[in-house]
């Protein structure tokens, strides 16, 4: 920080920064471990607010949370999901499509809570400060309400798995979601029986995970001339 003296009560201690970072670093995308025990109204009000809080593009604020407990309606969501997923079996080949098929890819019917993260995509109207020239920022802006919500969730030490083996249009008819707006996330949230170490796809040898010093460049796309040091920091 440059120029000025620092706001005391809004910095972090060296703690709170910490637990941030180690919050970030041990989220997972859970599928396969959910207890049956309910998330009181009190926690998943607390990460309900931190999603809420989410930035947005000319502060349009554009999400809707839908939260589900109905055992029937969690079913139909799976059986939409049993649709989509055996026609994304048929995209791969060989090994990979037994992989595949081997995954557990949601806990839809498992999780106590599933939630539908929606965007508005008319909330503010026509025109929106700082979506003028980038129309999509509308939808950026739910997506980082659900980053939210994941963080906040993890801290809670309550699991999340986004599923998005999923058509729109059968969360729109199966929800009652008007046209208008777009379902940005299918949710399944509770309590674990554990977290992973690492991400399962990860481990289960699906991809391996990038180097960050490969993906960083200066001034230019592909262009790393006096970066050294800090190339060295990402390693």
């Amino acid at each position: 920080m440059t120029g000025g003296s620092r706001q005391g009560d809004a910095e972090f201690t060296a703690e709170e920064r910490d637990a941030v970072y180690r919050c970030i670093f041990d989220r997972r995308d859970v599928r396969g471990q959910f207890l049956g025990d309910e998330v009181p109204d009190e926690v998943l009000g607390r990460i309900l607010k931190a999603a809420h809080r989410a930035p947005s593009v000319g502060f349009m604020q554009p999400w809707d949370f839908i939260i589900l407990k109905d055992q029937g309606t969690k079913q139909r969501i799976r059986d939409a999901f049993q649709v989509a997923h055996e026609e994304a079996a048929g995209q791969f080949e060989g090994d990979r499509q037994s992989l595949y098929k081997s995954l557990k890819l949601e806990g839809i019917t498992e999780a106590p809570i599933g939630l539908c993260v929606t965007c508005d995509r008319e909330r503010s109207g026509r025109a929106v400060l700082g979506r003028t020239h980038q129309a999509e920022m509308d939808l950026y802006s739910a997506v980082c309400a659900v980053q939210n919500l994941w963080l906040a969730a993890r801290a809670e030490n309550v699991g999340v798995g986004w599923v998005s083996i999923l058509r729109y249009d059968d969360l729109r008819e199966i929800l009652g979601i008007p046209d208008r707006v777009q379902p940005i996330a299918y949710l399944c949230i509770g309590y674990v029986s554990h977290f992973l170490d690492k991400p399962e796809l990860e481990t289960r040898g699906w991809l391996p995970r990038m180097k960050l010093d490969e993906l960083v460049w200066f001034d230019r796309w592909q262009e790393r001339s006096g970066s050294e040091p800090l190339l060295e920091q990402l390693r």
